[in-house]
């Protein structure tokens, strides 16, 4: 990456950080008013990215030029109005707010008093009544001396165990960031299709569809992928790929704390959710990842904060556009999030309206009958409905226009039948609905002890043939695969999360059955919160088949559910009395040390990134990094590419199967000059996108089948075949 590439990458990072100052709440009762910032800047920024995606594929302008223009703009749109909102702040007599520091979630000191912690500016939650010696909340000194010397004073009246939560949170986001730095994607997915569409709208400058074996190329939503895009056009490589989700998961800690201050949880409540959450192993292995579950849940989580606070307060426009923005952000990065937006647009819709009815004045007078209960006033009504209509209207405007090209291409707006069959569940009786959710919860919580796995896996199985419903199911079970299936391993494709679902599952009961016991002033929206969560899980498991994979698809649950955690630990450690208390605290302590022991093992074997042992990001080269899930076809990619090259072929064509790995090409057979190559398609599974013509091509490359690769290859030409890779050369090029 040149050092023009290192300039252009970090516009969008101080655009972000100028936006938080831009965007910070006026409201002086703004709850974490520094994290709602945050969450402001990501989705203005998200937005703008999607949406200069879209306008510069539409106008063939997919270039390096084209994006540095428009993130420079953005750039100084963002410096205008962080320059113009400290300068009103001033002529008002206010202090002005400040950039934040640009410090990773937990860092010590100063995200404990700036970030997660309760007693700093940052949080408007009172913590005295629960026994926490917070200071009390200021206003004065939101420059940067001021904010730092409340980090410090924050710091200095915290706990023991609040700086050990904040330090371990700190200690593995930063260890995160340097595997993230260090390692080269490696993903499968990534390997397949994610970075393939990248190198294909480079090298095309726009989003056409093409043709191609691999149908995820071009039928998943591509919202994580646009992200990827302006970083492989503003570096020219993928050095920085990986800090989109992490950037992703540094999202998550804060608006998952933050959703907990929301919830009437206080500082130490609030470190405890970011504890819980940074230390499951899933998040910990896709921050340093190419993959797109934690883009996704840190989108889904800035819509659950956004309507949490039109809870208590009507919603105005910027509110309104941002739950739009984040709407429209899930479905153009991964539909499955919408299964928990949805039902958190109906409580925002649902509060709003009992808010519009408290602010309609109760009748009085003799005529009076029922107690004076309040009518429904049109206004509103009016207010809200418009309010929901401006939401879905910017949503359509961030995905519409994806779903208009995939509509005109298949007729669907979801994609051809074989996307629409082989994800969604296809039975939906209760008994099939039932095992479906059995054995997402089994892969869900599994742990390394294999006993226990199979035991609960033969329940499961039993219980499904005496309801009649086939454990193995194609209409409930993805693809070819079978149930169980291990996933304790720490894997970033399937790793369960056993000890984070378990303490969101009892908090989760907690908040239903007894919300005043763990958030006594916000026992109603903690309630209908944890209504919301289980309505999110349970709408999954009616509509996503099992499949080995499947814990990552419930990242954007996890990170909702998380903050019912942190607030019920936080009530288990204040409201015991005497031995009850010690028992509480030891098993509460007990089980923190053991989810901070499979964070950091995660984060130093897990794979296919690591710290130590064999694939270590210290001891593995460049290349054999991007190959650690198939170290045997390392050699065979750069010896078919090798010979292609030598032979001087210009024209490339492809030959693969819906699985296989194409990326790599795209790295091998890069031109001289830097260039795309020019690869096209030997295949096609797009009706109206016909493959290339075999006879057209100057060589052929292949993945996958022999067979089939030979079926393609024209008459008189030589194919040479390994394992997984192969070439063909037309005579006079070998």
């Amino acid at each position: 990456m040149s050092a023009a590439g290192s300039l252009l990458a970090a516009v969008p990072a101080a655009a972000v950080l100028l936006l938080t100052v831009a965007t910070r709440p006026r409201e002086i009762d703004a709850v974490a008013p520094l994290r709602l910032a945050v969450v402001r800047a990501v989705l203005l920024a998200g937005a703008y990215a999607v949406l200069v995606v879209e306008v510069l594929g539409a106008s063939h302008a997919l270039t390096r030029p084209a994006f540095s223009v428009a993130w420079l703009l953005f750039l100084v749109a963002a410096a205008t109005a962080a320059g113009l909102r400290r300068r009103r702040a001033s002529r008002l007599g206010q202090p002005p707010a400040a950039a934040p520091v640009p410090v990773p979630v937990g860092a010590a000191p100063l995200p404990v008093g700036a970030v997660l912690s309760g007693g700093s500016p940052d949080v408007a939650a009172p913590t005295a009544e629960r026994g926490e010696p917070d200071p009390a909340p200021t206003r004065a000194g939101r420059g940067p001396a001021g904010l730092l010397a409340a980090a410090v004073d924050t710091w200095r009246t915290a706990r023991p165990g609040e700086r050990l939560l904040a330090g371990t949170v700190a200690g593995l986001v930063l260890v995160e960031l340097l595997v993230a730095l260090l390692a080269e994607p490696n993903n499968f997915d990534s390997q397949t299709y994610h970075l393939p569409k990248v190198e294909h709208w480079v090298a095309q400058g726009d989003l056409d569809f093409w043709p191609t074996a691999i149908h995820r190329q071009v039928t998943i939503p591509p919202g994580a992928e646009y992200l990827l895009l302006h970083l492989r056009l503003l570096t020219g490589g993928d050095h920085l790929h990986n800090l989109v989700q992490w950037a992703a998961g540094v999202v998550c800690l804060l608006v998952a704390a933050r959703i907990t201050a929301q919830l009437g949880g206080g500082r130490r409540a609030q470190l405890l959710t970011a504890f819980v959450l940074a230390t499951t192993p899933m998040v910990v292995l896709q921050a340093t990842s190419t993959q797109t579950d934690l883009i996704c849940a840190a989108w889904v989580a800035c819509a659950a904060t956004l309507a949490l606070d039109g809870l208590r307060r009507r919603t105005g426009w910027g509110t309104l556009l941002g739950l739009g923005a984040a709407t429209g952000l899930t479905a153009v990065t991964k539909t499955s999030g919408l299964m928990a937006v949805g039902p958190l647009l109906v409580l925002w819709g649902l509060a709003q309206l009992r808010l519009a009815r408290m602010d309609q004045p109760a009748p009085t007078g003799p005529a009076t009958v029922g107690g004076g209960r309040r009518s429904w006033p049109v206004g509103g009504l009016a207010r809200t409905v418009g309010g929901s209509v401006l939401i879905l209207v910017v949503a359509a405007v961030v995905v519409g226009p994806f779903l208009a090209r995939v509509t005109a291409e298949f007729g669907h707006p979801l994609g051809p039948p074989r996307l629409r069959e082989s994800i969604p569940m296809e039975r939906h009786d209760p008994a099939s609905i039932v095992v479906n959710a059995l054995r997402i919860g089994h892969t869900a919580f599994d742990t390394p002890l294999a006993p226990l796995r199979r035991a609960g896996a033969d329940v499961i199985i039993s219980g499904a043939e005496a309801i009649g419903v086939d454990p193995q199911d194609r209409a409930i079970t993805f693809g070819r695969e079978l149930f169980p299936e291990p996933a304790w391993y720490p894997d970033e494709d399937r790793v369960a999360f056993p000890l984070a679902g378990a303490l969101a599952v009892i908090g989760a009961v907690i908040a239903l059955a007894r919300p005043r016991r763990i958030a006594p002033e916000r026992a109603g929206s903690l309630r209908a919160y944890a209504v919301v969560v289980l309505t999110a899980a349970l709408l999954h498991t009616a509509m996503i088949k099992w499949q080995p994979w499947g814990n990552r698809l419930l990242l954007y649950a996890v990170v909702l559910a998380v903050p019912l955690a942190g607030l019920w630990l936080d009530a288990l450690l204040r409201n015991r009395a005497g031995g009850r208390r010690t028992v509480a605290t030891v098993a509460a302590v007990s089980v923190l040390a053991a989810s901070a022991l499979a964070g950091v093992l995660a984060l130093s074997y897990g794979f296919p990134r690591r710290l130590v042992g064999s694939g270590s990001v210290f001891t593995t080269s460049d290349w054999d990094t991007r190959f650690l899930r198939r170290p045997q076809w390392a050699d065979e990619f750069r010896w078919a590419a090798t010979a292609v090259r030598d032979s001087g072929a210009r024209r490339i064509g492809l030959v693969q199967q819906n699985d296989n790995w194409e990326y790599p090409w795209w790295l091998l057979l890069r031109q001289p000059d830097g260039g795309s190559p020019d690869l096209v398609a030997l295949q096609s599974v797009l009706p109206e996108r016909p493959p290339t013509d075999p006879s057209s091509v100057d060589a052929i490359v292949c993945t996958g089948s022999r067979a089939a690769c030979a079926k393609l290859v024209p008459a008189g030409w030589r194919l040479e075949f390994r394992d997984y890779v192969g070439y063909a050369l037309p005579p006079g090029r070998y």
